[in-house]
């Protein structure tokens, strides 16, 4: 359906415009706040125009959903949807640390069909295609095997007293990394315990099944795309012997904080 080698190559390009902005390579750029906490700069502004025109050039049958684009309901009635974050992670963008990606998804029939994170400061690309597994930088990728809940590896800054059995690792601000961690066996649990967006996931959430990890929302519910509202409360990704243990630990959390938001 879709030429691979055509597809990695216009998101490794994506990839190369974003590093050729980033302040952490000595480059200068101009940035805002949509709204209060929520910076966007140039360089989003940048991948999101290229991935648009290119990806619409590559399947001319695919609709667009991206974080920097007006959303345009009509991708409701598409099959075939693009869900783009042109750098997830834009705080580390900013502030010149490698924890951004750029991460490109596409949807066939409310699913993810392929998923792509190229994170060009960390000299990493992972791919993903239903059925066919998850690689980073070609390598094939096996989620954690955790089962014990005690001792998992998060990836946080810190962590409350109520979770000081787990273990806190670097944690890059890309939530779209940090899921990917899991796939790659170097966290075993990453959730979040707030509403976020489709294009925020896409791509990472595929890594991370097709590499063997369980992956929800915050309820432990399977999650959907190109919804008329494209977010969801949450993401939930672990070892799966661990995935009913962390459901159970942030169920109270999430419910407060879902009706809180």
């Amino acid at each position: 359906m879709i030429d691979r080698a055509h597809l990695t190559a216009i998101v490794a390009q994506a990839g190369r415009i974003a590093h050729g902005m980033w302040p952490g390579a000595g480059h200068s750029l101009n940035a805002w706040e949509k709204a209060p906490g929520n910076p966007v700069c140039d360089a989003d502004m940048a991948v999101d125009a290229f991935l648009k025109r290119e990806l619409g050039a590559l399947l001319p049958a695919a609709a667009w959903l991206s974080e920097e684009t007006v959303d345009d309901p009509a991708r409701l009635a598409h099959d075939l949807v693009w869900l783009v974050d042109p750098i997830d992670g834009t705080r580390d963008f900013l502030r010149g640390r490698a924890g951004w990606a750029v991460s490109v998804a596409l949807l066939s029939g409310g699913r993810p069909l392929i998923g792509i994170l190229e994170a060009p400061a960390r000299g990493e690309h992972w791919w993903a295609e239903a059925g066919a597994g998850a690689a980073r930088n070609g390598r094939a990728l096996a989620a954690s095997d955790r089962r014990a809940f005690a001792g998992a590896r998060v990836p946080a800054d810190t962590l409350p007293s109520i979770d000081a059995d787990l273990v806190p690792v670097p944690r890059p601000n890309s939530i779209a990394l940090r899921i990917a961690m899991v796939a790659a066996d170097e966290a075993d649990l990453c959730a979040t315990l707030r509403w976020g967006y489709e294009w925020d996931i896409a791509a990472a959430a595929l890594v991370a099944r097709e590499a063997g990890a369980a992956v929800t929302d915050a309820f432990g519910q399977a999650l959907a795309y190109n919804k008329r509202d494209p977010r969801a409360f949450g993401m939930l990704v672990s070892a799966p012997a661990i995935h009913d243990a962390a459901v159970e630990r942030l169920a109270a959390r999430a419910a407060e904080l879902a009706v809180r938001d």
